[in-house]
């Protein structure tokens, strides 16, 4: 019986699991042994009895040396790349943009890598999009990390004593983390403005109850798949100029401005961030890829002309426990493509979804753009 196995994650900080209790039931009912290393749910709160009571086996990190398919969040170090069997599939994220020496060690050992950052999205993937679904959570946590550390309430309070205005937030940016954080402050009670390059998204803006910021000449920006384009500087330029009048009058501002396979664009500088009103809370989750934030430190929460500015890594595995849950279902849908009723691993990957995500197989680097990144640094 072909198995499927399912490590502990390694990187620090990660508490997320690439397989949940639900979806490694479901992985047996396709026909797969199914390996889970002690102690890989435990940080999201599956413990090894949970997996266990569904039939999955519970075994060490030795048990990758026989899998034929391995499920991860993070992409594996070089190590656990050596530790692997040459021509097993696995899933993971990888941004193979940030990490190609793991590219290359799994391109040598012949391992089919089928990165979930590179689903392409398209409407029969959305189930399989952990982009979408990781980005829905940082959201969420974003503005609850904005709350936590503002020195103001969210909501209008008519009290006895006064009444308290509702906290001012500003958005950059309205894909889905951007979306999913305008709900949720506006849950809390804030007055939400948002601002994107795409013009899809003043009306997704709107439906939220919040107001979107118009820049004077916008064009729209939506790419391939729905990402944001790179803005030109003239258009960045009036977008922070038009915003800028916003900022300074905001509680709390949340970036989330990215552009995949390149650095996130600089929208807040540091005249911008220092026109905020003391206590203010700037959340930058581009912060992994450079920062929209001048100001942002990776992995830091520091204060910068008065204002606390958020930089911390990776918030979804601060919610393990359903962000762990969303992962794996997109992990399970992307696994049912290939792997057919009696446990039988197909390795073709010419489905329009395996072949967007093919990152690595048969010894060959299969993303063109990658492969174009490889070239370029060897010929360096």
């Amino acid at each position: 019986m072909p198995s499927v196995f399912v490590p502990k994650e390694t990187l620090p900080g990660e508490q997320r699991v690439a397989a949940s209790p639900e979806t490694l039931a479901k992985l047996r009912d396709l026909g797969l042994d199914a390996i889970v290393e002690s102690g890989a749910g435990a940080a999201a709160h599956f413990s090894d009895e949970s997996y266990a009571k569904v039939g999955g086996r519970i075994a060490s990190t030795a048990e990758v040396n026989q899998a034929e398919l391995v499920l991860r969040v993070q992409p594996p170090s070089l190590a656990e790349v050596a530790r692997m069997p040459s021509g097993c599939v696995l899933v993971s994220m990888i941004v193979p943009s940030q990490r190609l020496d793991v590219v290359e060690a799994l391109r040598a050992k012949s391992i089919s890598t089928l990165a979930m950052d590179l689903i392409p999205r398209i409407s029969r993937a959305q189930s399989m999009d952990a982009l979408s679904s990781q980005a829905t959570v940082a959201g969420y946590k974003a503005v609850l990390l904005g709350a936590a550390h503002m020195p103001k309430l969210c909501p209008l309070l008519m009290t006895a004593a006064g009444t308290i205005p509702p906290a001012k937030v500003v958005v950059f940016g309205a894909g889905v983390a951007g979306l999913q954080a305008i709900a949720t402050a506006r849950r809390l009670g804030c007055a939400v403005e948002a601002t994107d390059v795409r013009l899809a998204a003043r009306e997704q803006v709107l439906s939220l109850g919040a107001k979107f910021i118009d820049v004077p000449g916008t064009q729209d920006l939506e790419g391939a798949g729905g990402y944001a384009k790179e803005a030109s500087p003239e258009f960045l330029r009036r977008q922070r100029e038009e915003v800028a009048k916003r900022v300074a009058e905001a509680d709390l501002v949340i970036t989330t401005a990215q552009v995949p396979g390149r650095p996130a664009p600089r929208l807040m500088d540091q005249g911008m961030v220092s026109s905020m009103r003391a206590g203010a809370v700037i959340v930058d989750l581009a912060v992994e890829s450079g920062g929209n934030c001048a100001l942002s430190e990776l992995g830091k929460v520091v204060v910068k002309h008065g204002v606390t500015i958020v930089g911390l890594a990776n918030l979804p595995a601060s919610v393990p426990t359903h962000a762990s849950e969303l992962y794996a279902k997109n992990v399970l849908a992307l696994v049912r493509l290939f792997v057919t009723k009696g446990g039988v691993i197909a390795r073709a990957f010419e489905d329009e979804v395996l072949a967007g995500c093919l990152l690595t197989h048969a010894g060959e680097v299969k993303h063109a753009a990658t492969m174009e990144m490889l070239t370029t640094k060897g010929a360096k």
